[in-house]
């Protein structure tokens, strides 16, 4: 009888060293009841290294790129000799050397290639790796397991990335591969974040990737449920950054979580959210170092959502008030063209408020946007703008919390629903 299936993401924390291997291992086995499929990142801050290393490469620096290449291997090394003895994990050490060598060959490619396409090919090298390691470490603790690439699996268009999966064959692709692999081996390893498009040239997912990937996975095999195993003890109400006293959310559902995203909460992406809830499946938001504790479980069920307020802060933004410059009334001809002229300044509108005669808008601050903004708008409107200002958003709130929130500030603009109260503070 086939086991259920369950999706684990392991993220870069979770993965920085030896020790924190070890700890990913020990909490496999205590699911040896299920078959699994382990999403994992590249480890501790790689990304940020690969990243450097690939602006070296674009600028043609071949002693920073050497030097960023260096400390690339020697981390990951050290983590492999932390792991294994010098005898041990042969054939894991010469895979390694060959991404190395490949790493080291990037430096001759030919820079005309688009540099979007370029950078997903370099950044992958970071996921490579860390599931070469997690996997035989797992094979020499746990006995099955087996190492798959997701380049085979979630399948995309070209848009690098960013990429938009193509569903249907990255389905059709997922189970041919993984449901007789994971009945064989009990436990597959394979990358976050990447992906391949229909030529083989490896794409990447954009921002949340990992999550997403795992979504993917879940969504194609029907698994039982997914989880995130992260540093914090589950999803919280607030920012610890900005709030003393965090409440943890024992449950919420998809839509509460999608519409936290899209205030700004650092929650979970709503494309990891909505292949999920097409399925119904469970996504759980659980600590790595406490592996007991519930942490937070998203899902169809509504009936929480209310209990707990929760805070989204967001910082540095500006908030722009546009008017005609012949005092016209705000029409529709002139909020299309408001759009349509913001669309072509590349500004992500964090709220927005019309009158008669004016349009208000905030974004997070950014010089060009802001200099692209007053160039394409000045010639038919009179525009102001306020820097330094914050966006703070309550969902579920009542007079106390937001009276709370907004206390000692000036108050620029507000709006609020029924569930959501939204002000602009300085």
């Amino acid at each position: 009888m086939n086991k259920p299936i369950l999706v684990f993401k392991f993220g870069g924390a979770s993965v920085k060293d030896g020790d924190a291997i070890i700890n990913v291992v020990r909490i496999l086995e205590r699911y040896n009841s299920h078959n699994i499929l382990l999403v994992v990142s590249a480890m501790g801050k790689t990304t940020n290294n690969l990243e450097h290393t690939f602006d070296a490469f674009m600028e043609r620096d071949l002693d920073v790129f050497t030097e960023r290449l260096t400390v690339l291997n020697n981390y990951h090394t050290e983590i492999i000799n932390s792991l294994f003895k010098p005898q041990e994990a042969g054939k894991l050490r010469n895979e390694l050397q060959l991404i190395f060598n490949q790493i080291a060959e990037y430096f001759n490619k030919d820079i005309t290639i688009p540099r979007a396409q370029l950078y997903d090919g370099f950044i992958s090298f970071g996921e490579l790796i860390s599931s070469k390691i997690l996997q035989c470490k797992i094979e020499m603790d746990l006995g099955l397991s087996k190492w798959i690439d997701t380049r085979t699996n979630i399948l995309t268009d070209d848009l690098f990335q960013k990429a938009n999966v193509q569903w249907p064959n990255s389905i059709k692709a997922i189970r041919k591969q993984c449901l007789p692999a994971l009945e064989k081996h009990g436990i597959l390893v394979t990358q976050g974040f990447i992906a391949a498009n229909q030529n083989g040239k490896t794409t990447t997912l954009g921002r949340e990737g990992s999550d997403y990937s795992a979504a993917i996975f879940a969504h194609a095999l029907e698994s039982e449920s997914v989880t995130i195993w992260k540093d914090v003890p589950g999803m919280l109400n607030a920012d610890p950054k900005f709030f003393k006293d965090t409440i943890k959310l024992d449950r919420i559902s998809f839509r509460e979580a999608i519409e936290l995203s899209y205030y700004g909460a650092s929650v979970i992406h709503p494309k990891t959210l909505k292949p999920l809830q097409n399925k119904k499946i469970p996504l759980l938001v659980k600590s790595f170092t406490a592996p007991d504790e519930p942490g937070t479980i998203i899902d169809v069920d509504t009936s929480n959502d209310h209990m707990v307020p929760s805070f989204i802060f967001k910082k540095n933004q500006v908030l722009f008030s546009i008017t005609p410059k012949d005092f016209s009334f705000l029409i529709e001809a002139n909020l299309s063209d408001i759009f349509s002229k913001l669309s072509e300044a590349k500004a992500e509108i964090n709220i927005m408020q019309n009158s008669a005669l004016s349009f208000s808008f905030l974004i997070d601050h950014d010089p060009m946007k802001i200099a692209s903004i007053l160039d394409i708008l000045n010639t038919n409107y009179e525009v102001k703008y306020n820097t330094d200002l914050e966006l703070v958003t309550v969902r579920h709130y009542d007079e106390k919390t937001n009276e709370f929130v907004c206390q000692n500030k000036k108050i620029l603009l507000q709006q609020r629903t029924r569930n959501t109260a939204r002000f602009v503070l300085g």
